[in-house]
């Protein structure tokens, strides 16, 4: 295709290959795969007003993901020997899968790291489920990370977005986790329009006085999201943009990452890019790593990944955001 072939009027990120300016759309290539996601299906004991996955009691788009077919690609890794190092949990809200514990000490069993993201609400608080994490804390010690989303340090904020009576319960599921010497994290967002030095600086007060083994002034340890908008007017990422913002394709999270969801009535996972892009069947890459590796045509081009997507721009390269520990 020839760029007098793109019409003028093209959308934005209507075209794969080509921008609505009629440039060339920056692609980024798999440098090694660092972190599996699994995503553990779309049901949430909660409804957040800006949810990039649009979790809720109801949403069950994505289907519960089984132990057994986590297995399959732990198995695929060691056979295959992708350099992965990490294994990440997400939904939904993880604690809701009936596997959620089996498939956690699957994962470090075979000497993965794992990270898993929860709201550490009544799902995870639930006597089995900590019973179960217990034991894994005990078997394999800071390997297991837990990351509680606190979308702010203050009660009115973070319900603003995740609903009344929710900051509470979470501080609870913290406190727990604190408590019980768990590896910990906080993950918050950036669209409370103060600096980060501030809100990092909220953070820690809040940590100090509950207590919390967490430092708000490492990024690993308190990520802080910049906002997605599907609505918002953002721009396109060239070829041209790497050298215009000096960034890497490399720190791109789809460079180091990928994730498995299960759809509602599949018959079996796929493979995505990232965390960010969980409906979209235009972005799903396969149903095995290996074929993900050799994806070509539509969004993809012999594996490597076309940028035409909002959130690549807000999230991923311009927000430099990235899901990974």
């Amino acid at each position: 295709m020839t760029e007098l072939a793109i019409a003028p009027s093209l959308a934005k990120f209507a075209d794969p290959d080509w921008t609505a300016k009629v440039e060339k759309r920056a692609r980024v290539r798999l440098a090694a795969l660092r972190t599996l996601w699994i995503n553990t299906g779309s049901l949430c004991n909660i409804e957040c007003r800006n949810c990039y996955i649009e979790s809720s009691p109801e949403n069950d788009r994505l289907a519960y993901i089984t132990g057994a077919e986590v297995a399959d690609y732990l198995d695929e890794i060691a056979r295959d020997g992708w350099p992965v190092s990490e294994i990440g949990f997400t939904g939904g809200e993880p604690f809701m899968n009936p596997d959620i514990v089996a498939m956690l000490g699957d994962a470090l069993l075979r000497g993965f790291s794992v990270l898993v993201l929860t709201n550490a609400m009544q799902p995870m608080l639930r006597p089995h489920i900590r019973k179960g994490l217990t034991a894994l804390r005990d078997a394999h010690g800071r390997r297991l990370v837990m990351r509680v989303s606190l979308d702010h340090y203050t009660k009115a904020l973070h319900e603003e977005e995740r609903g009344e009576a929710t900051f509470d319960k979470t501080v609870e599921g913290i406190d727990w986790l604190a408590a019980e010497g768990f590896a910990l994290a906080l993950a918050g967002r950036t669209c409370w329009g103060e600096s980060e030095r501030d809100a990092r600086a909220g953070y820690a007060t809040l940590i100090a006085a509950r207590g919390w083994p967490v430092d708000a002034y490492d990024h690993a340890s308190l990520v802080l999201f910049p906002e997605m908008d599907v609505t918002a007017e953002v721009p396109e990422i060239t070829e041209a943009c790497w050298g215009i913002l000096g960034k890497s394709p490399a720190d791109v999270m789809c460079a180091s990452s990928r994730m498995v969801v299960k759809r509602k009535g599949a018959p079996a996972p796929v493979v995505l890019p990232c965390t960010l892009l969980p409906y979209d069947p235009a972005f799903e890459m396969g149903a095995t790593l290996a074929q993900a590796a050799q994806a070509d045509g539509g969004m993809f081009e012999r594996g490597a990944v076309k940028l035409c997507h909002p959130h690549c721009a807000t999230f991923c390269v311009l927000g430099g955001g990235s899901c990974s520990a």
